[in-house]
């Protein structure tokens, strides 16, 4: 690991952990094990502005005891901030559900690899403390280096390029067109994770009015696709029947075309021409188990699994989605990808305005 936080305190709750993760833990940050969570309600309680630790990992040995300490935590200012992960050796969708309501950072299930809890502590703590300049945040090395294969990185060069010029006449076309629909960039830019955690510039045509961005946290309480829980904390939001959307950006969006600026990214290197769809920063920083970070051990992509399988339909769930996007992650070959693009063609023209 080229970059750690041993300036930054972590505090670990339980009897579960491995005496070889916690000192793995111990390589990156400053690592306080308090034994049980009475003794961690005793240490909480003796805190001061200068002793306040950064991050909290409980062993969920009691559910109800845990979560009393995790309302304690979130119920004091000096300790609202802090970063809580929480650990079990039960799995249960109905505790996943409840901690996801709590706004707990993270909820890992054992066995896990540590390794995997690393990298999304690192994730957490660049948006949540360290709190960096967003235009900076990409260029901060990555903790851990997911190489793509050359053949790969080789087919997408090849692929956007050609397909780029090929289609630079229909670009300046539907560049044309959005400045005489309405007002405002004819290229929407936006800040996406993709693998391993690798933040960019996103870029697309843009499709809806502008100042969009500002309403959506409004509309996906009541209009998000993937709101299958009632929680409204799901992980993915893609709004029904958007209102935001232009009338030229309906057709654009059914069309697809609305994505091909993306080719750019794929020119780049900052994502494939197959892979699991990068995330907006809110969707990333969302809770999940630790089968969330498995997405992004994969290529990110401009087309994937879920797209062929699922994309257009109203049926498609949270869960759905992660399991579509984890099985590329563990499956991704150069003839997947192919039949994947193979797949891809007859999907371009959905029906459900999503």
């Amino acid at each position: 690991m080229d970059q750690n936080y041993r300036g930054l305190k972590l505090v670990y709750s339980g009897p579960e952990l491995l005496p070889e993760s916690l000192e793995k833990l111990s390589q990156d940050y400053s690592v306080v094990d308090v034994g049980d969570i009475r003794h961690l309600e005793e240490y909480l309680n003796t805190l001061s502005l200068f002793s306040t630790p950064d991050v909290v990992i409980i062993d969920m040995v009691d559910e109800e005891k845990s979560f009393s300490i995790v309302k304690q935590i979130k119920s004091n200012p000096l300790t609202a901030g802090l970063i809580i992960i929480l650990l079990s050796k039960v799995v249960s969708l109905t505790l996943r559900k409840r901690a996801m309501k709590e706004q707990i950072h993270d909820l890992y299930f054992y066995p896990f690899d540590i390794e995997d809890l690393k990298d999304r502590l690192s994730f957490l703590i660049k948006f949540k403390l360290i709190k960096p300049n967003i235009e900076q945040l990409s260029a901060i090395k990555k903790e851990r280096e997911y190489d793509m294969p050359m053949t790969k990185r080789v087919f997408d060069i090849l692929s956007s390029g050609t397909i780029l010029l090929l289609t630079s006449p229909i670009l300046i076309l539907i560049a044309i067109l959005i400045r005489l629909d309405s007002k405002g960039g004819v290229i929407y830019k936006s800040k996406r994770v993709g693998t391993g955690y690798k933040i960019f510039d996103f870029y697309k045509f843009r499709s809806m009015r502008s100042g969009a961005d500002k309403e959506l946290k409004n509309l996906s309480a009541s209009l998000n696709q993937y709101a299958d829980d009632g929680s409204g904390n799901n992980a993915f939001v893609k709004i029904k029947d958007d209102p935001r959307v232009t009338k030229l950006g309906n057709f654009l969006r059914n069309s697809s075309l609305d994505e091909l600026p993306q080719l750019i990214n794929v020119f780049k290197g900052d994502m494939s021409l197959v892979g699991n769809r990068p995330l907006p920063l809110y969707e990333a920083e969302m809770l999940t188990s630790n089968e969330w970070s498995m997405r992004f051990l994969g290529p990110s992509g401009l087309t994937g699994l879920w797209q062929i399988s699922k994309r257009g339909k109203a049926d498609m769930s949270d869960t759905e989605r992660k399991k579509l996007d984890n099985f590329y992650a563990k499956n991704y070959s150069i003839w997947f990808d192919i039949k994947i693009i193979l797949g891809t063609f007859p999907a371009l023209l959905q029906k459900e305005k999503v």
